[in-house]
């Protein structure tokens, strides 16, 4: 495990390229699995310990995986394992999507429930109910999923909420069962469309409409594909606050602007001042300046379109420096604000009353040993550091590795002073 030593109270400056995004990358990859004697390759994927972990899991199942530059090429034989292996689904949340294609490709599943960062309960129990309506046989013993069905058929199915991963994993299932499947009330994200454009790619015939409502016609095979990983808009965003709570002029180059209006809309009324351009190619970038004083704003996070809970952390970190009482309610996670307690070692006024963060800005936050308690955590804290005087110290930033790609080299071309080093 390593730590982050950070020298802050230095604006930076400088422009950053962002990273293909890791929770779209994640669901693609488990769809290799929809393939039989077949090849996917993927572009921009994140180079992440999570993305590492979705490797082992789908090597282990035997996928052939190898990478060419910019470029992941999965090899899938015609058998396929269809029991996981445990210490990568133990890693990794986002091990449960390999579920429903690999019940779909092979008739039955054995998967361990899956871990990853302690943030509230994340149960898998929408991914089950799914799956059970369309003929799925579940039960869960000794720790583990046994699913089995003969022949997935598609049906309507309502979740109860949009849940990410289990619309993904519905979706993903409804590829190769037999006749129509109708998802409702589902998940909006940028990532779902990501998916449904690789699906789209390998023949499969689904209409999304972006209204929570996606429909899936089954076929028996699909076909070679190949898709761009789209950018993350959760690490631009996090390059776009270091910007602004350290006083600086950023630029992030590949971004897909309507991914993160939230933000963008939040920072103009907090009075922060930015740019958009697009160059020749089309390609979009996004400029924050430094603004004179930050005013306190309220935030509902929610499902997209809403504000991401993702970028709930890093946004409370910014606002700690704001002039005057900021609100943020939390409507997705309950232990989100577990972090508040260490941004408070560090100068901040934060109080938590029940769902919401009541955040007193204050002058300055100064240098302290803190520690990271989940992936966005992590990186509100190392936002904090680079704005605060003195040296911090983040602990337990295997937590940060698993989203953000290269953050040290990073921060550093944008000026920052900092040095990653084995935990004491």
């Amino acid at each position: 495990m390593k730590s982050m030593r950070i020298k802050g109270g230095a604006p930076l400056r400088g422009a950053v390229r962002s990273q293909g995004a890791k929770n779209a990358a994640l669901p693609m990859m488990a769809a290799c699995l929809l393939l039989k004697g077949q090849r996917m390759t993927l572009d921009n994927v994140p180079k992440l310990q999570d993305v590492d972990t979705m490797v082992e899991l789908l090597s282990s199942l035997g996928v052939s995986i190898k990478q060419d530059g910019s470029k992941t090429i999965f090899d899938v034989p015609k058998t396929v394992s269809h029991a996981a292996d445990e210490a990568s689904v133990r890693k990794m949340r986002a091990s449960s999507l390999v579920l429903g294609p690999l019940l779909a490709r092979c008739g039955s599943v054995v998967l361990p429930l899956p871990g990853g960062c302690s943030i509230g309960s994340r149960p898998i129990d929408l991914h089950l109910k799914g799956l059970t309506q369309m003929g799925a046989s579940v039960e869960i013993k000794n720790g583990r999923v046994h699913a089995s069905a003969q022949q997935l058929r598609g049906r309507r199915i309502y979740l109860d909420f949009p849940s990410v991963g289990a619309t993904e994993n519905l979706m993903m299932a409804a590829v190769l069962a037999k006749g129509e499947t109708i998802i409702e009330n589902t998940a909006r994200e940028p990532e779902i469309e990501n998916l449904a454009a690789l699906l789209r790619s390998m023949g499969a015939r689904i209409d999304t409409e972006g209204t929570g409502y996606i429909r899936v016609r089954g076929m028996e095979e699909v076909a070679p594909c190949a898709m761009r990983v789209i950018p993350d808009r959760i690490e631009v965003c996090t390059y776009i606050l270091a910007g602004v709570i350290t006083g600086g002029e950023v630029t992030v180059y590949d971004v897909t602007l309507d991914h993160i209006a939230a933000l963008l809309a939040k920072l103009e009324e907090a009075g922060v001042s930015f740019s958009v351009d697009t160059n020749d190619a089309g390609e979009n970038s996004v400029t924050v300046y430094a603004a004179k004083k930050l005013s306190p704003i309220s935030i509902k996070t929610m499902p997209y379109p809403g504000f991401p809970t993702d970028m709930q952390p890093q946004m409370v970190a910014t606002l700690t420096l704001s002039d005057g009482v900021s609100l943020v309610e939390e409507s997705v996670f309950q232990a989100r604000f577990l972090y508040a307690a260490e941004l408070n070692r560090m100068g901040a006024n934060i109080g938590i009353k029940g769902d919401t963060a009541v955040i007193q800005g204050v002058k300055s936050l100064s240098g302290a040993s803190v520690q990271a308690t989940d992936l966005r955590a992590g990186a509100a804290l190392i936002l904090a550091g680079l704005a605060a005087s003195g040296e911090t110290r983040v602990e337990n930033l295997e937590h940060v590795m698993r989203g953000y790609e290269n953050i040290d080299g990073k921060l550093r071309s944008l000026g920052a002073e900092i040095s990653l080093e084995p935990e004491e």
